[in-house]
């Protein structure tokens, strides 16, 4: 239950009631104090202003005809006009008791067809620091939609082809034992590039197994073949270890598209969109200019033939919108690549390649920073692999982990480390609004205060140890009775779950869930101080277990979203 879109949704009926119009808007925001209720209409003065009439005056009509039923306690008009709504603890308990534990959330009336792109790292190095945002934020928006019942799609549109492989190829067949050297991407792309800018006889080669691959010669594609298969590996097991829902099912790389790139051009060639333009083939699109006010072109063809990234991006949205049959398509990319999307959106409509039932969506994402307040690198000026990045992670949660629980056993101290390092690097990124660069701290991030995983992993096992201390069934139905009013905040915060996922679905903002659930862990530490739970008189005992058992559901139901793993005991 949306509580928000219900409050929203009457209020407007009113407002459009005494108005005679169509199209009010309540504008519902959750109330910035206790005093002014739970949530605030502030639509009133706005249409007052329409209407040309006194806003407080108007109010007091609202509210002569606002039926909100069992759901408020009291609605009063403050101020100007603005109408605070007090939710009713009945209403709270009648709903939250009437919860199907087991989902928390039905799932969607209206399901839709979701296409998201998001990881989708070249396949010549391994993945480093700069591939984490995109996986990550990616993952948690994907699993949030899978959850609501929506048909999910994971494109893993890896960079598998180019002329990076042309010099791969050719430094594999220089190699006695090439797959020795494999197990090395880094090294081994770094000492190819090496050999491709110092000699130029290999660079020739390079160029001609480019051409090579490209027109599907046996031998190139077979060492290409065995080099992807090796990057895969390396991609795979990096998504385990961050608990990734990439699959190999879900790889539709760039070569995929490789046969369809004619077709795109001879289709916008039939559409008469293509233009020259010193030898390229290009769509101009109106309000695209460079810097001196000259159009812009997107190319989608260079001189010598060659497609371009927009070219195989054109093929791959035809191909979601037409053949997927996508509702909505999501690209989770840097925000660097924002001109490059908005070009190819606007090729893709003009086309009719993106119909307008098709919602193209670039989630933008800004850089991971050091504290030096540039992009994150090695302390010697190198990109950081991704997999040193974790297993440092671990290794500073394990030293934590030793730190505050040293009782623990060996084998406890070390998986409590890992669900903790591993969970830290994610949370920090994804409790951060992903249109913002952010500077990667280490020690703000292991902090087991403030909105970090430690202190939301924690929050959780320590509801889960109330049920364990005292031997009581975690999984009972334990019903609810709303009396002090940190139970009230608390059980209002719980159905405000709801609202929060729907937004995400909205927006794909997964640091307001992160949001959410920190207040959720802040709300029950007052609750919990507030109320004894064991030690409550029998009339309250009860609701209160009732109260720890849905925000440990609902705590670890926002954490799998995430893509964060709970642990029952720290």
């Amino acid at each position: 239950m949306n509580l928000r879109e219900i409050l929203n949704h009457k209020v407007s009926e009113a407002l459009d009631s005494i108005s005679g119009l169509t199209d009010c808007q309540a504008l519902i925001n959750h109330a910035k104090s206790p005093q002014f209720g739970h949530y605030q209409a502030n639509g009133v003065m706005s249409l007052a202003k329409r209407l040309g009439r006194k806003p407080r005056e108007l109010g007091e009509e609202v509210l002569q005809i606002l039926d909100l039923g069992e759901i408020a306690e009291k609605v009063e008009l403050a101020g100007p006009g603005f109408i605070n709504i007090f939710i009713s603890p009945d209403f709270l308990t009648d709903t939250l008791n009437k919860q199907d534990k087991s989902r928390l959330l039905p799932t969607t009336d209206s399901p839709q067809t979701i296409v998201i792109d998001y990881s989708s790292p070249n396949l010549a190095k391994e993945m480093h620091v700069g591939h984490l945002r995109g996986t990550i934020i990616g993952d948690a928006i994907a699993r949030s939609f899978e959850w609501m019942g929506h048909k999910l799609i994971r494109q893993n549109h890896f960079g598998d082809w180019g002329t990076q492989f042309g010099m791969l190829i050719t430094y594999m067949l220089e190699l006695e034992n090439p797959q020795t050297r494999l197990e090395n991407l880094e090294i081994f792309y770094r000492d190819a590039k090496k050999r491709f800018d110092e000699d130029d006889d290999f660079a020739k080669r390079a160029r001609d197994n480019v051409v090579k691959l490209q027109s599907g010669d046996s031998k190139c594609l077979q060492l290409w073949q065995q080099f992807i298969d090796v990057s895969v590996e390396h991609c795979q097991e990096l998504y385990e270890k961050l608990h990734i829902t990439l699959s190999k099912s879900d790889i539709t790389p760039e070569s995929y598209y490789n046969d369809k790139l004619a077709s795109v051009i001879s289709e916008l060639e039939e559409k008469h969109l293509l233009e020259e333009s010193e030898g390229a083939k290009c769509v101009f699109l109106d309000n695209f200019t460079n810097k001196d006010g000259d159009p812009l072109p997107a190319i989608v063809q260079k001189s010598d033939g060659a497609y371009l990234y927009a070219t195989t991006d054109l093929a791959a949205i035809r191909y979601r919108c037409q053949e997927l049959h996508a509702d909505r398509v999501l690209y989770v990319v840097d925000a660097r690549q924002s001109l490059h999307f908005q070009q190819v959106f606007g090729v893709a409509r003009l086309s009719g390649f993106a119909g307008e039932d098709c919602s193209l969506e670039h989630l933008s994402y800004g850089t991971m920073m050091g504290k030096d307040g540039k992009p994150f690198k090695t302390r010697s000026g190198g990109t950081v692999k991704l997999i040193d990045l974790i297993e440092e992670g671990i290794e500073r949660a394990y030293r934590v982990v030793q730190e505050k629980n040293p009782e623990l056993d060996e084998d406890e101290k070390r998986e409590v480390a890992r669900a903790v390092g591993i969970s830290a690097i994610k949370y920090a990124d994804l409790s951060k609004n992903r249109n913002s660069d952010y500077v990667f701290d280490w020690d703000q991030m292991l902090a087991f205060d403030g909105n970090t995983a430690p202190y939301m992993l924690y929050a959780y096992a320590r509801i889960k140890s109330i049920f364990r201390r005292a031997a009581l069934d975690a999984e009972a139905d334990y019903q609810l009775s709303i009396n002090a009013p940190e139970e009230r905040e608390l059980a209002l915060k719980l159905l405000q779950f709801a609202e929060v996922i729907d937004n995400l679905l909205l927006e794909c903002y997964p640091n307001q869930l992160c949001l959410y659930l920190y207040e959720l862990a802040g709300s029950f530490m007052s609750f919990y101080e507030a109320c004894p739970v064991l030690k409550a008189e029998p009339q309250y005992k009860e609701s209160r277990l009732g109260l720890c058992q849905l925000t440990a559901l609902t705590l670890r139901q926002g954490l799998e979203l995430l893509g964060i793993e709970t642990l029952e005991r720290m």
